[in-house]
């Protein structure tokens, strides 16, 4: 249970510290949101949520293979958000 606690934590910080990133865009360019950064909000938290549902799904069969493709979800989905704010 340790590693799906900790694939918990990871999720939180990693998808946590890139709306912090957006956040601090916000206010070092225009000081107030724009449509473009709402947007990767609510992208950022969608993929959290998709990602958590299948962190407690319960009918898995082999528990490791499906942390690990969670893991390399939440690792694409952290590059393509990370590409986004680098393109505003």
């Amino acid at each position: 249970m340790a590693n799906v606690k900790n694939l918990k934590k990871d999720i939180n910080f990693v998808l946590g510290d890139i709306i912090e990133a957006v956040y601090l865009f916000e206010m070092s360019t225009t000081g107030s949101p724009t449509p473009e950064t709402n947007a990767l909000v609510d992208e950022a938290i969608a993929v959290f949520d998709t990602l958590i549902t299948k962190v407690n799904a319960k009918n898995v069969e082999n528990k490791k293979a499906h942390f690990k493709q969670i893991n390399v979800e939440l690792e694409q989905a952290a590059n393509q958000l990370i590409e986004k704010i680098n393109a505003l």
